[in-house]
């Protein structure tokens, strides 16, 4: 008996997000994490909504209004996902002083925005005044591009504030919200490394003919698989981490529990 499954490589890899995106929730909430992990049980749920969405929708709307719907849900994803940073940034840095907090915040800030100007070409104002609807849906997809790539920027910032200092700020190995952060940082990296690589691309590029344009595209395709597949890989280690306890829970627990608070 043969069987034959006619799934291309961006089905499979959506079909695993999807699905890993799902069992995430479920741990999320089957191990109280959500509880504790509020903004990113949000932003997990918003994820999967615009994943089951682009499925569903797609070619059942018109296009206009698909592309204002997933444009809102985008836009709405990169404010929730600057609120995961600030409730991750408080977990784990909830020792520190005021003052490190300000060069924290500071020196994210300022080489996120030096490295946010310098990558990716910017529209000229008249495109951006919300002077008409279209004008209006340029703005806001400006926001949402460029609000997306600032969020990545602030990840790996985090992420490496998080590992180098983040045990100084009594943030002990393998804590929830560290890890959290590895994770994050990761996404942001490969989807950095697929924006710059691509762009490198683009300009270099000169096809003169089909079979060197398609040869342009299937990279393209590739470097997108390559990034869907890191992202899928965090997704694991998300909820192989979230699963288990931090460590010191059990044993304070058992603690907790064989010697019981007099009544």
């Amino acid at each position: 008996m043969h069987f034959n499954f006619d799934f291309t490589a961006v089905q499979t890899l959506w079909t695993l997000t999807l699905a890993a995106h799902l069992v995430l929730l479920v741990v999320l909430l089957g191990r109280d994490r959500a509880s504790r992990f509020r903004w990113f049980f949000t932003g997990i749920a918003l994820v999967t909504l615009r994943l089951i969405a682009s499925r569903l929708l797609f070619g059942r709307m018109p296009q206009i209004v698909l592309g204002e719907t997933f444009l809102v849900l985008g836009f709405i994803s990169v404010i929730v996902g600057l609120v995961v940073l600030v409730e991750l940034a408080r977990m784990t840095f909830r020792t520190a002083s005021p003052r490190a907090w300000g060069m924290g915040i500071a020196g994210a800030l300022c080489a996120s925005a030096l490295s946010l100007i310098a990558i990716g070409p910017w529209p000229t104002l008249q495109a951006v005044v919300p002077t008409s609807l279209m004008n209006a849906l340029n703005l806001l997809q400006l926001l949402t591009q460029k609000g997306g790539l600032a969020v990545d920027l602030l990840s790996v910032a985090l992420g490496l504030l998080a590992v180098t200092f983040g045990r100084r700020c009594g943030t002990a190995w393998r804590n929830h919200s560290q890890l959290v952060i590895i994770g994050l940082s990761t996404a942001s990296l490969g989807q950095l490394a697929t924006q710059l690589i691509w762009q490198a691309i683009a300009k270099s590029a000169a096809p003169h003919s089909m079979a060197e344009y398609t040869h342009i595209m299937d990279l393209r395709e590739k470097l997108l698989n390559a990034n869907s597949a890191i992202y899928v890989a965090v997704l694991i280690w998300w909820i192989l981490w979230l699963w288990f306890d931090e460590p010191g829970a059990t044993t304070t627990s058992e603690a907790v529990s064989s010697n019981p608070a007099e009544p």
